[in-house]
């Protein structure tokens, strides 16, 4: 089964994710420009995001090139002596995950790994610890339990962030893991146009005789009504969290929750641009091909006569949907739910599907995967 959802969200100005030039980034699409906010930056809101990790009750994981570090903390508390550890982590991280930069303190590239890894790890390593002090026997030891781990954590993790967007080392592919959760770059409804923001700042020290700002700069800017997908292949994250039911239906609505909650923190002080998506479509489906919504902005959206790019985009995709539907059946369609917040927004096709709230919305979706009754 998969789990398919399709936002629509309008930012005031704002520069959520910036490019190499610190200005939002954007992209071509139906021959004009629009702007973009990046799937990388739309997972790392998501998965940072406080009520990701309240609503699955395990702590995410950790994106380091410093494991060294975190080991080591980790083994001071267990009471090994501070020359022992700087002896056996460098050859046993080099072997277990990657070779080292050339500080020699950090690794080469960045690791993702969960809680419960880091402690398998200062386990087996305490387990050992007196063969891995003895310089005769280290390497073979560090040999033989950095292929033990590896294949303990082969496949499967206990982070529920992990599992939904994987692991990918190329130095040490036994620890790759297949990410069940695909994210598109969310795009622009309409065409935009960057602006620029012309700024100075104050010096409170310096006298009316000595003339000229403080400090003066510009900021670029945009204002924009997103639509945002993302996929989740429900039997991928249940085997990616060892068959663990309840942990992936917690870890499912941990998603929903923080899809519609967690927003970039680009730029925010400056434009606190804190709006909530103004609908959101959740589709679970038995198998079939996945149904972006992305075309139904291939033409972009214009204001309506009342202004505002919020309607027209709902109506946009609420058209596309049902002729989507009408071409390609609906006969993998497990449930369909539908939240809004403005009650005027033009939907028809999509109507009959509303639920009343987030909690209904995203408790529909985990009872469907839960193998509730099916529902379209």
């Amino acid at each position: 089964m998969f789990l398919e959802i399709h936002m629509i969200q309008s930012f005031s100005p704002s520069n959520l994710n910036r490019d190499d030039t610190n200005n939002p980034k954007d992209c071509q699409f139906g021959g004009v420009r629009r702007a973009r906010i990046s799937s990388q930056c739309i997972k790392r809101a998501m998965r940072t995001c406080p009520v990701f990790a309240q609503t699955t009750r395990v702590p995410i994981g950790i994106r380091t090139r410093w494991l060294m570090r975190a080991l080591r903390k980790r083994l001071v508390r267990a009471g090994k002596a501070e020359e022992e550890i700087k002896a056996i982590l460098p050859p046993f991280v080099s072997q277990y995950a990657s070779k080292l930069h050339r500080d020699g303190k950090r690794t080469a590239v960045l690791l993702y790994m969960s809680e419960a890894e880091l402690e398998s790890i200062v386990e087996t390593l305490h387990g050992h610890w007196l063969a891995l002090v003895d310089e005769a026997t280290r390497v073979e030891t560090v040999e033989v339990i950095a292929k033990r781990l590896a294949k303990a954590h082969s496949g499967v993790t206990t982070a529920p962030d992990i599992a939904l967007f994987g692991r990918m080392l190329a130095e040490k592919p036994e620890l790759n893991l297949e990410a069940a959760c695909q994210v598109a770059h969310a795009l622009s409804t309409h065409r935009v146009v960057m602006e620029m923001d012309f700024f100075t700042a104050v010096d409170d020290l310096q006298t009316s005789a000595e003339p000229g700002a403080g400090m003066m700069g510009v900021i670029g800017y945009d204002s924009a009504c997103f639509y945002r997908y993302a996929r989740i292949h429900w039997n991928q994250l249940v085997q990616n969290l060892g068959g663990h039911l309840d942990l992936s239906l917690r870890t499912v609505e941990g998603f929903l929750r923080a899809a519609i909650v967690a927003v970039p923190t680009g730029k925010q002080n400056s434009f606190a641009a804190h709006n909530p998506p103004s609908l959101a479509l959740a589709v679970v489906r038995e198998d079939g091909m996945g149904w972006s919504l992305a075309n139904a902005f291939e033409r972009p959206v214009r204001p309506d006569r009342m202004g505002g790019l919020v309607a027209p985009s709902v109506a946009a995709l609420d058209a596309y949907w049902e002729r989507v539907s009408r071409a390609y059946g609906t006969q993998t369609l497990r449930h369909v739910s539908t939240l809004v917040v403005d009650d005027d927004l033009p939907l028809k096709a999509l109507a009959e599907t509303q639920v009343a709230n987030l909690d209904s919305w995203a408790r529909g979706v985990t009872s469907s995967l839960a193998g509730g009754e099916a529902e379209a």
